[in-house]
Formats: structure tokens, sequence, C-alpha cells
């Protein structure tokens, strides 16, 4: 988790390639058998790494697929999760897979705290709900909870 963690620090210094390539060695050495904690932590952020849209969400995958695998332990890691994924498909171009992972989100933030950290995931999620929103233009609401 370590070097995951100075990986992600080379990310957000805004060092993607150097980020990625010290990911993909990760990576390289747990494999898709590694342990789930480490394989969902590294392909969330590997996800952040990419490029290409679809390779993004084939890293994202990776991510909600090993979260799966972690139980109840790791349901504050959903929201963001689902949030990722919906992101990805605005980006390949898919808005009902999008609004999809979003409701899936907004059931999960139940669990996020009541923090920076919750605040910001549930304010991430409102805005990517509203972009989807004003991209539809008219017509009915794709979310329950703006309906009147």
């Amino acid at each position: 988790m370590t070097r995951i963690g100075q990986a992600v620090i080379l990310l957000h210094a805004g060092d993607r390639e150097e980020a990625r390539n010290r990911l993909r060695e990760i990576w390289s050495e747990i494999g898709e058998e590694g342990d789930s904690l480490h394989r969902c932590t590294l392909a969330h952020y590997m996800a952040d790494t990419q490029d290409d849209p679809a390779d993004e969400l084939a890293w994202d995958l990776r991510a909600l697929n090993a979260a799966d695998g972690l139980g109840e332990a790791v349901r504050v890691f959903y929201p963001s999760l689902h949030l990722s994924l919906a992101a990805d498909y605005v980006k390949l171009e898919r808005p009902e897979a999008a609004r999809a992972h979003l409701a899936r989100a907004r059931a999960a933030t139940r669990a996020l705290p009541d923090d920076e950290y919750g605040n910001g995931v549930r304010d991430a999620i409102a805005r990517l709900e509203r972009r989807l929103v004003a991209e539809a233009g008219p017509g009915p609401r794709p979310f329950p909870e703006q309906s009147p």
C-alpha cells in the first residue's frame, strides 16, 4: 500500500506517466489473483492514469470486481467506484450506463461518512447527475431523486 500511495502522490502532482509506470509495475507483482484490497486500490488509481477512456473503464471495472471480493468492509468505496464508472461511460458516450452507475453510487452513499471525503463524493455525484440531465435536454428526468 505504501508503494501504491507513493504512485498516487505522483499522480496528484501531475506526473501521470510515472504514476502509471509505477502502478503497472506493482500490478505485475500482485496480478489478478493478489490481495483484493491492493487490487481494488491500485486499479482505482490506475484508471486515473489512462489516456484512453476504454482503458480507464477496464481499470475501474477491475477495481469494482476486486471490491466485490472484500465484502462489507469496503462499503465506503462503492460510491466512488460507481461514480468513476459513470464518468467513464460519459466519456464513452454511453449515458444510460452512466445513469445506471450514478444510481448505484447515489444508493451507496449511505455508507459514506459525514466528513470532507463523504461530502466530496456526494457533491461529485450531484455534479455528474446535473451534467447528464443538462445533456439529455427536455423530457423525463433520468434520476428519481430529481422528480417533483
